[in-house]
């Protein structure tokens, strides 16, 4: 049994001014029966999600999860939850045989679970709503009974790992505890015996009865309880007298006296803790001979974990079998090390699953993505635009050049991929879907025509202008065009040649690139050297340095405070389009 899929109408930001409609749900979002890693930008909706299955659902922890006027869609004043459970097993569907529905036919029928939390409120108060279950748009209200086989365990973002591990009353930990099955048999119990055995010596050391049971010496609680006692008859009557003994004989008082903490850890920290936090509440999701649902929510799993251990936790996570579970995060580091098809993008007002049945990526593409999808190119999940580029010198310089072009990349939240090739097709079908909605962010790829508009002759050691390339050119930018322009995604090509190329050719910077080139290459760069020709013979010979061209090329730019401005007709117009596209306005 899994949670397969949630449908939101006018839940937090999942919602429309339009009339309510329950055939367009503001959010249709489909599950994996593992691993789900919700990711994107900040506000981008990953919290309502895990909310509003909170709120149908509960949790393990009996924590108290109500509807308030913030969880409407703006000024609306109804929302609406479904969700729907599949494969569930016959031990599993017992518990909700009223509320089954049946979808395909004869031996192809199978049963499926429907939740439905259907909520109204008035100028002055949320009205009041219950969980119903079934087939139709209504449903059937759904016993307290039935509720329990379906209440998840929940870990809250920032959560507080050494409070919940201490002994208190309602611990966190005891709750844990008396859910697993070898605390069913709560009266029968050892620890309840034992309780039992133990407060008989209390109670012996406070009587007369305590010379069989203690050492000379050790039997002074008597004179204590006599003091006490001679109070307490005056306060109240004479048939008064004080009782001792640890804590009551029953399961859950003795489990709330347990702590727990690592065998020979001293003052373990915050990042410690929460793992073995993790590690308590995950033995709710193991419970052998358990009918009811195993769904783990996990918000921000990178909470007080460096790199290392968000990497060491999530590999984990990714091999666990028959528990589902639902994470949030805003961390690079797990998105890299999630395989694409666990993940969910959460972006604009709506979630895209990254399964191979969702997006035009091929299956190369993926085990392309599963090795090269790093730290760093993992950015581009949490980026408002996306800038793919072929290597170093485009990753270095286009923030630079943004900069001086009127545009901050950081403050509109852009972020550059330096793919390190000209494969952008393993990254730009990211965002294509095979199915709407299409995803709403916009991606520039940065490419060079990579036509020679020279040749090395090797004899002379001299370079000639190639006349004929005009043709091979229009043919080159029309196939890339036709190969990445789709939908959000757009290809800008450098019309000549390279990157450097244009740069040089540029009017608006070439004479700062010239003045780059002279400060890497002094003696091949020399005022008597023909630039154009000398540029030329290193892009051929490709011994340009063009990392460190880069580094200095930027600096000169950052060093500069006047806003560039590039025409038409410039060489470098095509990075200026490139950067516009992808900002938002």
């Amino acid at each position: 049994m899994h949670l397969s899929n949630i449908k939101l109408w006018n839940f937090r930001k999942y919602g429309s001014e339009d009339q309510f409609d329950l055939l367009k749900p503001n959010l249709n979002l489909n599950f994996t029966r593992t691993l789900n890693v919700l990711i994107g930008e900040n506000d981008s909706g990953k919290s309502a999600i895990l909310d509003a299955i909170k709120l149908v659902l509960k949790t393990q922890s009996y924590e108290w999860i109500k509807v308030d006027f913030s969880d409407f869609y703006k000024e609306q004043v109804r929302f609406r939850i479904e969700l729907r459970f599949d494969e569930l097993s016959d031990e599993e569907a017992k518990h909700f045989t009223e509320w089954l529905s049946i979808e395909g036919e004869e031996s192809d029928a199978v049963p499926f679970l429907k939740l439905i939390y259907d909520v109204s409120r008035n100028q002055e108060r949320v009205l009041p709503s219950d969980i119903r279950a079934g087939g139709d748009d209504l449903g059937y209200p759904i016993t307290a009974e039935a509720k329990e086989y379906l209440k998840i365990t929940y870990l809250k973002p920032l959560r507080d790992a050494q409070n919940e591990l201490t002994s208190k009353k309602n611990s966190r930990l005891s709750s844990i505890l008396l859910g697993h099955e070898i605390f069913l048999d709560q009266e029968e119990n050892y620890l309840v015996s034992e309780f039992r055995e133990f407060n008989k010596k209390i109670e012996a050391f406070f009587s007369d009865d305590n010379n069989n049971e203690l050492n000379d010496g050790e039997h002074n609680g008597k004179k204590v309880k006599d003091c006490i006692d001679e109070y307490l008859q005056s306060f109240c009557d004479s048939n008064k007298e004080s009782q001792y003994k640890t804590t009551d004989a029953n399961l859950k008082s003795i489990l709330e006296k347990l702590e727990i903490s690592i065998k020979d850890f001293i003052n373990p920290g915050i990042g410690t803790l929460n793992r073995l936090f993790m590690a308590a509440e995950f033995l709710h999701l193991n419970k052998n001979n358990y009918d009811g649902l195993k769904l783990g929510l996990i918000e921000e799993l990178e909470a007080h974990l460096h790199p290392q251990v968000q990497m060491k936790v999530i590999e984990h996570l990714q091999k666990i079998k028959g528990t589902q579970l639902i994470l949030t995060t805003h961390s690079p580091n797990l998105a890299s090390k999630v395989k694409l098809q666990h993940l969910i993008y959460c972006n604009g007002a709506n979630a895209y699953p990254m399964g191979k049945e969702y997006t035009k990526l091929e299956e190369s593409n993926y085990v392309y993505l599963e090795k090269f999808l790093d730290v760093t190119k993992a950015n581009l999940f949490f980026a408002q635009g996306i800038i793919l580029v072929e290597g170093w010198a485009e990753e270095i310089l286009i923030p630079s050049i943004a900069k001086r072009l009127g545009f901050d990349l950081t403050k509109h939240e852009v972020a550059i991929i330096n793919i390190g090739n000209v494969g952008f097709e393993h990254f730009s079908r990211i965002f294509l879907r095979k199915i709407e909605p299409e995803m709403e962010i916009p991606v520039s790829i940065i490419t060079d025509i990579d036509i020679k508009e020279f040749e090395y002759k090797r004899a002379s050691d001299t370079v000639d202008i190639i006349c004929s390339v005009k043709d091979k050119k229009d043919q080159k930018i029309k196939s890339l065009e036709e190969k990445y322009n789709e939908c959000k995604n757009k290809v800008f090509i450098a019309g000549r040649w390279t990157f450097e190329w244009c740069l040089f050719n540029s009017k608006a910077f070439s004479a700062r690139f010239i003045d780059s080139l002279r400060k890497i290459h002094p003696r091949i760069f020399s005022e008597e050297q023909d630039v154009e020709k000398t540029l030329a013979k290193q892009l051929l010979k490709k011994t340009l340095e063009k990392t460190r061209l880069a580094y200095e090329f930027a600096k000169i730019l950052d060093e500069g405070d006047d806003d560039i401005c590039v025409s038409e007709d410039d060489s470098a117009r095509y990075i200026f389009e490139a950067i516009k596209h992808v900002i938002k306005h």
